[in-house]
């Protein structure tokens, strides 16, 4: 089976956060234990699942370091809740005291200055790469919301451009654009999953939005807040929901001029992705709004950790492989800290597993799915474009061909099935690599055209 690579396809930027996977794994594991001061090793839990057990004596500069760092996976965009979320310890907002409608009494509490923020410093200092902030807000302070709860169904009261709408709009750009802790933010979004504030019993921080409020609320409201504060270069992402309410969402907010102004992008979850074809969602959307970025800003597994689980990794790269990167999706986002073990009392921190802290035995655990996001974050920088990559015939194999902005090239191909795919991958302009894709394997080949 052949990929020929023949020429760039125009599809924008791409900055991925999140080479052979087996090698990388195996590689490491030798290295680390024959002599680094950081010992790692792979531990076997069952059939094909393997982790990657690391001394954590230094579990939180090491874990900061294996994401972020050039010896790391190099993640490249940190996602900061605004106020508690579904991870969160317990339930708070920055302004909880009735009435305050001009912000006076906003804080915020140790969770954040002495727990979130001195960490996003710490992964800031350790990148070797620009690090991009994405703030995105859960639920507001309880007395602007219909029902008086953080969770469950709920939206602002009254109308935008009324006290309720500014006052919450204020609060957005107050905080989470904020430089009271030095922190530059690359863009908001307008709320986090807006359709679970609409949902009767929905157990977590949530706020309610139709698409027809969102729409009315970023032109009246967010959008001129933000546009004339002091963090007006700060962008603006809409939606971060399910895909599967695109391209109606994008329809109704985008062909409203007094809307569209202050949108840059459009955030997608991907938990009913199976529901929603890439075709109908996201290239209808982007066929519909060319010039607006479509970003991928949460996933996450919602069912209890496995350790080792290689199936896990493949479907992430599955899921970044197709569809986002091959449907002009252009950014990709994990959602969610490190998962304690035992656990801690939260809402979800048993639930996301790339990285597995066990706080009894000082150890952490780096799951294949860590190294499968990798492929991506590693090998792929921000600038980066798709080009072209055609199968001579029809086979298993999920692949993606990008060009650096330095005019390499790399190909990534994720081989799902139990069987090895013999390969030949072509690129006129300097010849061809043969080579086999084995069984359950992501590998990353990547080259100088020069």
């Amino acid at each position: 089976m052949e990929f020929s690579s023949p020429s760039r396809e125009p599809s924008g930027r791409v900055s991925i956060m999140a080479g052979s996977l087996t090698g990388l794994l195996l590689l490491q594991a030798v290295s680390w234990a024959s002599g680094e001061w950081c010992p790692c090793i792979p531990k076997s839990f069952s059939y094909s699942s393997v982790a990657c057990v690391c001394n954590a004596t230094y579990s939180e500069y090491r874990t900061i370091q294996a994401n972020c760092t050039g010896t790391g996976i190099g993640y490249n965009i940190i996602w900061v809740p605004m106020a508690s979320c579904d991870f969160s310890i317990c339930t708070y907002t920055y302004v909880d005291t009735p009435d305050d409608f001009q912000l006076h009494n906003f804080s915020l509490p140790e969770e954040d200055t002495k727990l979130e923020i001195p960490l996003i410093h710490r992964a800031l200092q350790l990148a070797q790469r620009p690090v991009s902030l994405l703030a995105s807000p859960w639920s507001s302070p309880t007395r602007l919301k219909t029902r008086g709860v953080g969770n469950g169904k709920g939206s602002l009261k009254g109308q935008p451009r009324d006290i309720y709408h500014q006052t919450w709009a204020r609060y957005i750009v107050k905080e989470g654009i904020s430089k009271d802790h030095k922190l530059q933010f690359w863009a908001v979004t307008a709320e986090n999953e807006p359709s679970a504030g609409l949902l009767s019993g929905y157990p977590f921080q949530c706020l309610g939005f139709t698409p027809e409020h969102q729409r009315d609320f970023i032109a009246r409201d967010l959008g001129p807040t933000l546009a004339n504060s002091t963090h007006h270069n700060v962008r603006l992402l809409m939606l971060d929901d399910q895909r599967l309410l695109l391209p109606h969402w994008a329809k109704v907010v985008l062909t409203d001029p007094e809307a569209a102004k202050y949108v840059h992008g459009i955030a997608v979850h991907w938990y009913v992705d199976f529901l929603a074809p890439a075709k109908a969602t996201l290239r209808e959307t982007h066929h519909l709004f060319p010039n607006t970025v479509l970003f991928a800003s949460e996933a996450f597994w919602e069912q209890s950790v496995r350790l080792g689980s290689w199936d896990r990794g493949m479907q992430y790269s599955h899921s970044i492989i197709t569809p986002p990167l091959s449907h002009v999706t252009l950014t990709y986002t994990l959602w969610g800290p490190p998962v304690l073990k035992p656990p801690v009392p939260c809402g979800r921190l048993d639930r996301l597993e790339p990285i597995i802290v066990d706080i009894t035995k000082h150890m952490f655990y780096k799951q294949p799915m860590f190294y499968h996001l990798g492929h991506f974050s590693k090998f792929i920088p921000e600038g980066s474009e798709r080009v072209g990559l055609v199968a001579s015939q029809k086979n298993d194999l999920d692949a993606v061909a990008l060009m650096h902005p330095d005019g390499s090239t790399v190909v990534v191909v994720l081989n799902r099935s139990s069987k090895d795919v013999p390969l030949t991958i072509k690129d006129p302009a300097v010849g061809f690599l043969e080579t086999i894709s084995p069984g359950y394997s992501i590998h990353t080949y990547l080259w100088r055209r020069q």
